[in-house]
């Protein structure tokens, strides 16, 4: 049986306050505190009716971005109690703590733990216990420190009214004209009756707060296939502390790991301050990882590379390494087969250099099968694409003839200006690059490359590439972007000249 801790929160004060946002042009009442709701006011209540209520009242503007902000953090700490935790925004959250409440001495304990630490940041929490989230929920916006027993989901809310459920206002208001105020009067009408008059998502929301089924909770994050953690009675704040329990960690993750063949290929360490801060360091590998001294390596290369380096503060009270992709590892001779060492070092030191530098800055090269010279080679990460960049199949050259592309290749043709050029289809005699006037005196061309029409919607035009040599021996690749008189047209629609281009440069 699943359980779910629901929670809800906002600052602490001891002066009414609320947070207005606007709402047709009008300031409605966004999120309130416990002293402001005291005095009657509520969510959806328009400013001007909560001022004449309470004329000192502590009006701040909400700021939608700062409070998701705030509540990922929050949801970043509360990782410490379970890796499955869920927003419910705009205010709340989602623990899925089925089979973690004992790490914390029980279900009232954890309970006790979290509202207390928050507490002690600033926040004033509602939270709750039940086997639906829904229910959880909905307790939470009545009533907090309800731990609900599995089965009593539809007796503990039976007294709450209506607006509880969260339900639409238009729901809410039906509701109590029909002289249903308590969710027990709801739940005393048949089915079928209800989603009637009120429809079936109402229905739904409801049966799901009774404890008749529930609708899965979406974690923030995936959870990790391998996870190990190390709790602290002192918090640790030195690198030497912090490098020894990551180096046991990992040999407790190889360990668990080797029992069923795995290798890990991204692994990520959380380091949880005292004060609610939450530091995630990730790694990737190119291969299965089944050495805890690569992991060790590798954090290590991370951790002092970083352009942040990592704050203690106070100190760490957990830290946890989990490895969020993992591969069954493959057997390999590798006493007698040399190249099985090489491979080996190679993806070793890339892995090295990922880790220091990024991922992403560390590529191969690989062919791509098309005539487009911009397109024919991609970069890709290295630490994925290693295997295929070895046993990629590059065009040959011909022996005793030139290249028939340049070594230099711009990531984007520049223009030139060519005042006059053999038409329809031949080169330029001379043309402008950079503001230096080139004399054309040798000619190899035209190549002529169609664009694929099945991948663009006809913007690009046919090209014609020449190699050329200029008076001082530079070699160039030029093209001619479109057909004289057959692709180029101005608004009028009467033939253009087409553009120059120059592509790159020849050794």
């Amino acid at each position: 049986m699943q359980r779910f801790l629901g929670s809800a929160g906002l600052h602490k004060d001891n002066e009414p306050s609320v947070v207005v946002i606007k709402d047709t042009n009008a300031l409605v009442i966004h999120a309130l505190d416990d002293a402001a709701s005291r005095l009657g006011l509520h969510i959806g209540q328009p400013l001007a009716n909560a001022r004449a209520m309470c004329p000192d009242l502590r009006v701040f503007d909400a700021d939608v971005v700062a409070d998701a902000k705030t509540l990922s953090d929050i949801a970043d700490w509360c990782d410490r109690f379970t890796p499955l935790v869920a927003l419910d925004p705009p205010h709340g959250l989602f623990l899925d703590i089925t089979g973690c409440a004992h790490l914390f001495g029980g279900e009232a304990a954890l309970l006790q733990t979290l509202v207390r630490a928050l507490g002690r940041q600033g926040f004033a929490v509602s939270a709750a216990i039940a086997g639906t989230s829904v229910c959880a929920r909905t307790l939470t916006r009545q009533v907090t420190g309800t731990i609900v027993a599995d089965g009593g989901e539809a007796e503990a809310i039976s007294r709450l009214p209506v607006s509880a459920l969260g339900a639409s206002e238009a729901i809410t208001t039906g509701l109590r004209r029909a002289g249903l105020k308590t969710i027990g009067d709801v739940a005393s009408r048949s089915a079928h009756e209800i989603t009637a008059r009120f429809g079936a998502r109402f229905s739904t929301l409801l049966a799901h707060a009774l404890g008749q089924g529930d609708a899965p909770i979406n974690p923030r994050k995936p959870l990790p296939d391998y996870i190990v953690e190390k709790r602290f009675a002192e918090p640790i704040a030195t690198d030497t502390m912090i490098a020894m329990t990551l180096s046991r960690l990992a040999d407790t993750l190889i360990a668990s790991m080797e029992k069923q063949g795995k290798g890990a290929r991204r692994l990520e360490a959380a380091f949880f301050r005292t004060d609610g801060v939450v530091r995630a360091i990730m790694v990737e590998t190119g291969r299965p990882v089944t050495r805890s001294a690569v992991i060790d390596r590798l954090f290590r290369e991370r951790l002092d590379a970083l352009a942040d380096p990592l704050d203690p503060g106070f100190g760490f009270d957990m830290v946890r390494l989990s490895a969020s992709r993992t591969e069954i590892v493959v057997q390999e001779q590798r006493d007698l087969d040399a190249h099985v060492h090489d491979n080996d070092e190679l993806a070793a030191l890339i892995d090295r250099i990922a880790a220091r530098i990024g991922g992403k800055r560390v590529v191969v090269h690989l062919p791509q099968d098309t005539h487009i010279p911009e397109c024919a080679v991609i970069a890709a990460p290295a630490q994925h694409h290693l295997a295929a960049a070895m046993q990629a199949e590059w065009p040959a050259r011909v022996e005793s003839e030139p290249p028939l592309r340049p070594l230099r290749l711009f990531d984007k043709p520049e223009p030139i200006k060519v005042p006059f050029a053999t038409v329809p289809d031949g080169p330029p005699h001379q043309f402008t690059w950079r503001r230096a006037l080139h004399a054309v005196v040798r000619v190899e061309g035209p190549e002529r490359i169609a664009m694929e029409w099945w991948r663009q919607d006809g913007k690009q035009f046919t090209r014609d590439y020449f190699r050329i040599e200029d008076a001082e021996g530079l070699r160039f690749w030029i093209f001619r972007d479109g057909l004289y008189e057959g692709e180029v047209f101005d608004d009028d629609g009467k033939p253009v000249p087409p553009g120059w281009y120059v592509h790159g440069l020849f050794a």
